[in-house]
């Protein structure tokens, strides 16, 4: 029992001299970590003030508005349309003894696709010719005949009413001979059928008819279908309140055949459009769609480079009109505030706000109309951390304000080596 309460007492010596030391210790090490932290701080807040400070200029790049020509477009969405789409069809009743073009090949004018039998109709036109000069030989007796009736008629060896008859003999077999000539005409006609000919410049299609059927000249489905791709068409759509600017637009190119049309190749969002063809207006619809509140036009193009298919959608820019001689700066130039827009005009490394009306603005420029004067220097990048009356250091080719440090740059080796301004 006593070395067990010996044991206890020694335990309980034990757990205080240790809760002694542990609390002497942790005090003084909380007072330099929070030493340590209030001097971090500050040191921070120092690099703060050091780095942001008013005195310290900011990196900008800047440009001098200038005079441009800007040319105002009205954006809208096309359909391409082959300029001319013919459904190459049998005319005449017959196999097909002949398909002379492939697939998606270009043909010109006169060029022959397809044939069918001839020979039923090479046999027809052989009898109308045949039976003409039957009735030729038949006029030719019946003339001599009534140039005889005339002179007995006029010696009175026989009647007036024999001479007459001789006369209309002759009449009606001269009209026999015009309609067997006109016998000949059709089946000649009929014969040419038979030989299928492109009619026009341009490119077949699939081929929906084989070599060795029977054709009919009222077959659904026809043979092929040949599209003209050059020029081209393109159909497309302008809301209404655009209807003034366009009518304006011909007026001054005196027709419709003078207003420039773009066509533009639809691309994913923040890619630049690229541009496929320029053509001519050709033609501006007689009414406005009640149901879209739109109206509808045709551009024709010349498709030189075939980019232009037939069913593709494309982008349509129509050129309204041109601003000639008007301020613009770049339209990363343009800030937006609740006065509006504005801008930053750089005067003795200084930073002034100036607030700007805009006249028009499109993807990569701005027309100022009232604030900017001709060759004012503006900030075009690094406006967001300019204010009022900012020191800034306009920056080099290279990106960086004179008088730093140049940026390091990797070398074929890996390791980096300084820029040079210019560069």
């Amino acid at each position: 029992m006593k070395r067990f309460l010996l044991i206890l007492m020694l335990l309980g010596a034990a757990g205080g001299g240790g809760w002694w030391w542990w609390s002497h210790r942790a005090a003084p090490a909380a007072g330099e970590q929070t030493a340590g932290t209030a001097q971090g701080a500050a040191g921070r807040g120092g690099g703060r003030r050091r780095g942001g400070g008013s005195a310290d200029p900011l990196p900008v790049a800047v440009v001098k508005a200038a005079v441009s020509d800007v040319p105002v477009f009205l954006d809208g969405l096309g359909t391409v349309q082959a300029f001319n789409t013919i459904n190459i069809k049998a005319m005449v009743d017959g196999p097909l003894v002949e398909v002379r073009f492939t697939e998606g090949q270009e043909v010109r004018a006169g060029d022959v696709l397809a044939r069918i039998d001839p020979r039923p109709y090479q046999a027809t036109l052989d009898q109308a010719v045949a039976k003409k000069a039957q009735d030729e030989a038949n006029l030719a007796s019946q003339r001599r005949d009534a140039g005889r009736y005339n002179k007995l008629a006029a010696t009175e060896y026989t009647s007036a009413q024999q001479a007459d008859q001789a006369r209309s003999a002759v009449a009606q077999t001269e009209a026999l001979v015009r309609q067997d000539q006109a016998s000949i005409d059709t089946a000649r006609t009929q014969l040419g059928y038979a030989t299928i000919t492109a009619p026009i410049n341009g490119r077949t299609g699939l081929r929906q008819v084989d070599q060795g059927n029977i054709v009919r000249a009222g077959d659904a489905n026809p043979i092929t279908v040949l599209t003209q791709l050059q020029p081209i068409s393109v159909v497309f759509t302008l809301p209404q309140q655009s209807l003034p600017a366009i009518q304006a637009a011909i007026t001054a190119a005196g027709g419709p055949a003078g207003v420039e049309v773009l066509a533009l190749q639809q691309n994913a969002a923040g890619q630049e459009a690229r541009v496929l063809d320029r053509g001519q207006l050709a033609v501006l619809d007689n009414q406005v769609d009640a149901t879209t509140g739109t109206i509808k036009m045709k551009a024709t193009f010349p498709n030189a480079a075939s980019v232009l298919w037939p069913g593709g959608f494309v982008n349509v820019r129509l050129l309204a009109e041109t601003r000639r001689g008007v301020t613009t700066v770049p339209i990363t130039a343009i800030q937006r505030g609740p006065r509006g827009a504005f801008v930053y005009v750089v005067n003795d490394n200084k930073a002034l706000r100036r607030d700007v009306k805009l006249a028009l603005e499109d993807e990569t420029q701005a027309v100022v109309q009232e604030g900017l004067a001709v060759g004012d220097t503006v900030v075009v990048d690094g406006a967001s951390r300019l204010s009022e009356g900012a020191t800034v250091a306009i920056a080099g080719p290279d990106g960086n304000a004179p008088g730093a440090a140049p940026q390091a740059r990797p070398t074929a080796g890996g390791a980096t080596r300084p820029g040079r301004r210019g560069a």
